[in-house]
């Protein structure tokens, strides 16, 4: 299928603006970046990017609720394949080509359409589903117990994330695939590396100063270390099969095929990689909203029924997943715009979980909030497979936080990531006191 864009009628963002969508630091200051979607929801909800960076292919940003959800379920009409988030710039697709002879780095569930996508998918999609997880629900309470030990060690003052955020779900999702707890860090620092290499912080590579092919070369390390770790796991699992995630992938086949290679490592690192990093985000965000409101902390201490609203309200309101991209198979409309087959689209999945025609007061994290049905997992054929699993651990690892802290608040101002793709707090500076 061609991928050209056409030259469609439509209006077209002014290069500043749509300079600002592109850019990593427009998403670390949060309320900057809610206000900048409101006002372009407000005037031109559907709206054409033409990027000063010629690197990039001009495309549709969308940022109302309704037309974000109708084309993440018409999966027939809008195609994640070939280029599923906005990484994929001319040079990031030349680099990918030098180095994995693909125009991804990594082939997975996100890259792939049907027929392939729903066969993928339907390999680990029961080992996700509420009943399984119910067999390991003690487990994950272990992980959460033995977590929440180590932050009340570190009091009464701490930075959440590194201590309880992005550990938690990191040992939830290793424990899933079988990875050994020495390999947790390595995994931990080659996901940051993946998700955060636009943020200095994260990415632990000074890359402040770095031209993106750097930045991309530094993503491609990742991505190669990452297959190498996972392949060496995959044999080991083929050889002695135990009861993981990792050894149904490694034994798994479709159409009667074993997985290519680099199919099955791309399954690994999906899973390894956006199986945790999301879940830390919105875990972080629910203890920053619980911390600027401390009645809300006691109110939910004394009424556990409001648990699950925190777990989805959180979800909600922090939005890890900011974006995804779509290409138009045939010539169609959105919203009664014209869309032109081939033409690319930007899900703004912060603009639409903010639409205030969805969500009364958006930017109110409200526990009580009925009905609460986000996009922060998706919808449609691509709806997250893991979303049962992370609604899980958080109401897990929030069990046992109410149970042993009796008063939280902030200590300082939280820090977001500096990220285009998948984003949420890096620092959440607490103070709190024992049960």
């Amino acid at each position: 299928m061609a991928t050209t864009i056409t030259e469609p009628e439509g209006p077209t963002l002014d290069p500043e603006t749509g300079t600002r969508i592109l850019l990593p630091e427009t998403y670390a200051d949060w309320a900057g970046a809610l206000d900048l979607f409101d006002r372009l929801r407000e005037e031109t909800p559907i709206v054409r990017i033409v990027p000063a960076d010629d690197g990039f292919k001009p495309f549709w940003l969308l940022t109302r609720y309704d037309d974000v959800m109708q084309i993440s379920k018409d999966n027939a009409t809008f195609l994640n394949n070939p280029n599923p988030v906005v990484f994929s710039t001319k040079q990031g697709i030349e680099f990918s080509r030098a180095a994995t002879g693909s125009d991804m780095l990594v082939d997975s569930l996100v890259t792939f359409d049907a027929p392939i996508h729903p066969k993928y998918r339907r390999l680990t999609q029961d080992w996700f589903m509420p009943k399984n997880l119910r067999t390991i629900e003690d487990e994950i309470r272990a992980l959460a117990r033995n977590t929440v030990d180590k932050l009340l060690d570190a009091g009464p003052e701490g930075d959440f994330v590194p201590l309880v955020a992005a550990p938690y779900p990191l040992h939830v999702v290793m424990q899933i695939l079988g990875v050994p707890e020495e390999d947790e860090p390595k995994m931990l620092f080659l996901t940051q590396q993946m998700f955060g290499g636009q943020d200095e912080d994260l990415s632990g590579s000074g890359l402040a100063n770095m031209t993106p092919e750097q930045i991309m070369a530094i993503v491609s390390g990742a991505v190669q270390e990452f297959e190498g770790y996972f392949s060496r796991l995959a044999a080991e699992r083929r050889a002695n099969p135990t009861d993981d995630v990792a050894s149904v992938i490694a034994n798994a086949t479709v159409d009667g095929e074993p997985l290519p290679d680099r199919d099955m490592a791309g399954y690994y690192i999906i899973m390894a990689a956006a199986g945790h990093d999301t879940t830390s985000a919105s875990t972080a965000g629910a203890m920053q909203a619980l911390a600027q409101d401390p009645e809300q902390w006691a109110m939910v201490k004394a009424d556990r029924s409001l648990l699950p609203g925190i777990v989805e309200e959180a979800i909600r309101w922090t939005t890890p997943v900011q974006h995804f991209m779509r290409t138009a198979a045939k010539d169609t409309e959105i919203g009664g715009h014209p869309i032109a087959r081939g033409d690319w689209l930007m899900l703004s999945y912060i603009a639409a979980n903010h639409d205030p025609d969805k969500f009364d007061d958006p930017r109110k994290f409200d526990a009580a909030r009925s009905p609460n049905r986000h996009l922060a997992f998706g919808a449609g054929a691509h709806q997250c497979l893991g979303l049962h699993l992370a609604r899980l651990e958080m109401r897990i690892l929030f069990e046992e936080l109410l149970d042993r802290i009796e008063t939280i608040e902030l200590a300082g101002e939280p820090k977001r990531s500096k990220s285009i793709f998948v984003g949420g707090l890096k620092t959440l500076p607490l103070r709190y006191r024992a049960a």
